[in-house]
């Protein structure tokens, strides 16, 4: 098996209920979207990065680990592309007790049901209409597999929280049936975090949409969260 890896690089987590903790990140190539907020977008296609054996990426992975390193990070472009080498990987570092962390908009729920075993904390990025990057048909296909992602997650006690990347593009009315939707199939008690993720740098949100986005979540979830990107703020990778 092969896997193609863009990079591997310590920092801190840069968004999210971790937000600001130390992490090894495993940048995997590949993804099925092209979001027009996407900051890495140099690793969307399957071919960009680095061919690996998995016994290779394992060894490349163990040289970066540090003492200190505090969980591993699978993100992309998007895992889910890589599947069956990201459980790979995954169980590799778990058989050395260390908490492993899948970021991903769970596109397929086969793919995460056979990479969730292996995984810790599960990060689960719902799409919104307006990222420009499907037709109606595809997205509500999309969110079908999202959601049942989202459902077998908190089913397998995972730490699992959701994030939403918004813009000055998100509409309330399908931001409020999103939100909706999700609360349809899960409880406030069966996540750790939801977290609004304004864009930076290209149609960015303001304030009073933020704040509008904010009161649709929290009569469901009262510990959400508007989060940015800190990596953009403190010169991180």
């Amino acid at each position: 098996m092969k896997v193609r890896l863009f990079e591997i690089f310590t920092s801190v987590e840069g968004e999210g209920i971790l937000y600001g903790t130390k992490t090894l990140f495993v940048r995997l190539a590949g993804c099925p979207f092209t979001c027009f907020y996407c900051d890495t977008k140099e690793s969307l296609p399957l071919d960009s990065g680095t061919e690996y054996s998995i016994d290779e990426a394992t060894k490349l992975i163990d040289s970066n680990l540090q003492n200190q390193t505090y969980k591993v990070n699978f993100t992309g472009g998007d895992p889910l592309i890589q599947h069956q080498a990201v459980a790979e990987l995954a169980k590799h570092i778990q058989m050395k007790k260390i908490p492993t962390y899948l970021e991903s908009s769970c596109f397929d729920i086969d793919r995460f049901n056979h990479v969730l075993p292996f995984i810790d904390i599960v990060k689960i990025e719902f799409k919104t209409k307006d990222s420009d990057f499907v037709d109606s048909e595809h997205y509500e296909k999309l969110i079908s597999h999202t959601m049942k992602c989202l459902e077998s997650s908190v089913n397998s006690k995972k730490t699992t929280f959701i994030k939403i990347v918004v813009s000055s593009k998100t509409q309330p009315t399908e931001f409020k049936k999103l939100v909706g939707d999700i609360f349809k199939i899960i409880s406030k008690d069966n996540i750790h975090g939801f977290v609004i993720q304004p864009t930076y740098g290209i149609s960015e949100p303001p304030l009073d949409l933020l704040l509008n986005l904010y009161d649709i979540v929290f009569p469901f979830y009262v510990d959400v969260k508007v989060v940015p990107q800190l990596h953009k703020f403190i010169g991180a990778p």
